[in-house]
């Protein structure tokens, strides 16, 4: 297949002007040619077809040049426009640059001289194209139905899903809370032939242990007090799909005997029902737990166990993969930005390296928060450590300069993180008097992880209430 001809874009209100550009520049660039005679009629060119750069007087009646050219950028960021200007008018010229133009070529201008700089153009405005589109594929290749990452480990991830995802396997998803499970889930269900069909999420831990059993398989009318009519449980609103029982280690026993029932026998009976109810679904399930530990302690059912588990997919921490954090950053500040309806921010370097090097107990959920919390609290296009509440410098300053040169990088870098881990949520209680849950909140962090790193540091709760001695 040949590739398409370049095709320019002229615009300029004298006709004669449009006639000897159209004729002499096509040719010498072997381009196809298209002209306009005002901004209007060149907008409604530039929506009607592809075009890789355009030539633009400055002065037109209407609209001008300068207004064209914002419309242009606006509907097109980064598209290649050349300027034509008066001799007299080098300032207005440079104003177009500010405003996006690539170039400008004064009047009267060389016929040579205005083909070199279209040449130029062109060939700027096929880098940018031919840029676009590898950043496109390494986004690609980077990006998974929303998780991210370029690391090892997660491409080994990315190629089990997929592989996992063309069956109808029970699959298990296992890893620290924040590091992607429920998208995960979510990829099986969307790579399945299941996924026209619904797929439905169930946080076990948030429906209170009463109700759970009513919720998974729905009851009859009058079934219990409150039953003023029949209602369809979530296993058959998911028939037909995938349902994701997420932190599945939650679950009661009792539950745990009626769910291990229902993935043998591929029916059930609600609440208050004589007749079970057959249904068709895949059932992927997730855990922050140690099941097996579980299963030993004689909280968690053997045989359930093994028929949630047939494949198993651990997500790894952040820990294990930082040079992924990078990526994470800017896919998370283009999120943010766009939804925020902010211009792009972006990370610096230094605060990014800091952040590459932070343990990260939350995960990727505790970056995202960081990173959202700092699209919205800094003024400027720049990430600060003050809008994010970073305070990793004031820990490397608070370190003597005899200490670093006596130890290790890696012992000092452990003895910043330590310094600012213990900062960090000692100040988190303080600003909350004591309350755990709440501090865990503030800070973009998992109560469960919140906990852990105030065991690490024997941080507790209690010296931070109203009226305790700290």
């Amino acid at each position: 297949m040949n590739p398409r001809r370049s095709r320019l874009l002229i615009v300029d209100d004298e006709p004669d002007m449009l006639r000897l550009l159209r004729r002499s520049v096509g040719q010498d660039l072997d381009c196809e040619v298209v002209t306009a005679g005002n901004g209007h009629d060149a907008l409604t060119c530039f929506e009607a077809q592809p075009f890789d750069l355009a030539l633009i007087d400055i002065r037109m009646p209407g609209m001008d040049g300068l207004e064209l050219l914002e419309e242009l950028q606006a509907r097109r960021p980064g598209f290649t426009v050349v300027m034509m200007t008066a001799f007299g008018a080098i300032e207005v010229a440079v104003n177009a640059i500010r405003k996006g133009a690539y170039d400008f070529i004064t009047k009267p201008f060389d016929h040579d001289d205005l083909v070199h700089h279209l040449q130029n153009a062109l060939e700027r405005g096929r880098l940018l194209s031919e840029n676009r589109e590898l950043k496109a594929c390494v986004r690609q290749a980077e990006t998974f139905h929303g998780l991210v990452g370029a690391s090892p480990a997660m491409q080994a991830v990315f190629d089990r899903l997929e592989m996992l995802g063309k069956s109808d396997i029970t699959v298990l998803i296992t890893g620290a809370s924040g590091t992607g499970k429920n998208l995960a889930a979510r990829a099986l269900h969307d790579l399945s032939s299941r996924r026209e069909g619904p797929f439905v999420r169930v946080s076990c831990p948030t429906v209170p242990e009463n109700i759970l059993e009513s919720e998974l398989f729905g009851y009859a009318k009058g079934a219990f007090t409150h039953a003023v009519a029949d209602r369809r449980g979530l296993f058959q609103e998911a028939d037909g799909g995938t349902i994701f029982l997420d932190e599945i280690g939650d679950i009661s026993p009792a539950i745990q005997s009626k769910l291990l029932q229902v993935m043998e026998d591929k029916e059930f009976r609600p609440l208050g029902r004589n007749r079970s109810v057959k249904v068709d679904v895949r059932v992927v399930a997730a855990t922050n737990s140690d099941l097996k530990a579980r299963m030993a302690a004689g909280e968690f059912r053997e045989d359930l166990y093994y028929r949630l588990c047939v494949v198993e997919v651990g997500m790894p921490p952040l820990s294990a993969r930082p040079d992924d954090i990078p990526l994470l950053v800017d896919h998370f500040l283009a999120r943010h930005c766009l939804a925020a309806g902010e211009t792009p921010k972006r990370m610096p370097a230094e605060l990014l390296a800091q952040l590459t090097a932070h343990p990260w107990p939350g995960n990727v959920r505790e970056l995202e928060n960081l990173v959202r919390r700092g699209v919205v609290m800094s003024s400027g296009e720049e990430i600060t450590p003050e809008a994010i509440g970073w305070q990793a410098a004031a820990c490397v300053a608070d370190l003597e300069t005899d200490d670093i040169s006596a130890i290790a990088y890696r012992e000092a870098k452990e003895e910043v993180l330590t310094q600012f881990n213990r900062r960090y949520i000692r100040k988190a209680l303080e600003v909350t008097g004591g309350n755990v849950t709440r501090a865990a909140r503030r800070s973009g962090i998992e109560r469960q992880s919140f906990q852990q790193i105030m065991r690490k540091y024997d941080i507790r709760s209690d010296a931070f209430r109203t009226g305790a001695k700290k």
